[in-house]
């Protein structure tokens, strides 16, 4: 866990009162411990992406909620995806099988040297 000055010393780019400002806004969220905050790896990933994002890429204060939102719903869609293909590798062979042609007709794809019906 990381405090908020070491996160702006290992972040060179990062100004304080923009750190203060996404904490504010609810962009980067750091544990609380007695009244300091701290930040785990992800919370600091989160904050390197929105240095990225905002110092690199000029994108402004009010599009990065936005940005984020989207992120972190692809970030949730591919988590969920994990999950589903974790349960489907579980499952018997004919299950298995039965839901990949299911997930190829609803796409409007067959499988190589299938027929569709």
């Amino acid at each position: 866990m990381m405090r908020v000055d070491d996160l702006v010393e290992r972040i060179a780019a990062l100004q304080r009162s923009d750190l203060e400002a996404w904490i504010r806004d609810e962009l980067v969220v750091p544990w609380q411990d007695a009244g300091t905050l701290l930040f785990n790896d992800m919370e600091f990933a989160r904050v390197r992406l929105i240095c990225t994002l905002h110092y690199e890429l000029e994108i402004d204060a009010d599009t990065l909620p936005v940005i984020l939102s989207l992120i972190d719903q692809l970030h949730e869609t591919r988590q969920r995806l994990r999950s589903l293909s974790a349960a489907v590798t579980k499952q018997d062979k004919s299950v298995q099988a039965a839901i990949i042609a299911a997930m190829d007709r609803a796409s409007g794809s067959s499988a190589p040297g299938s027929e569709e019906t």
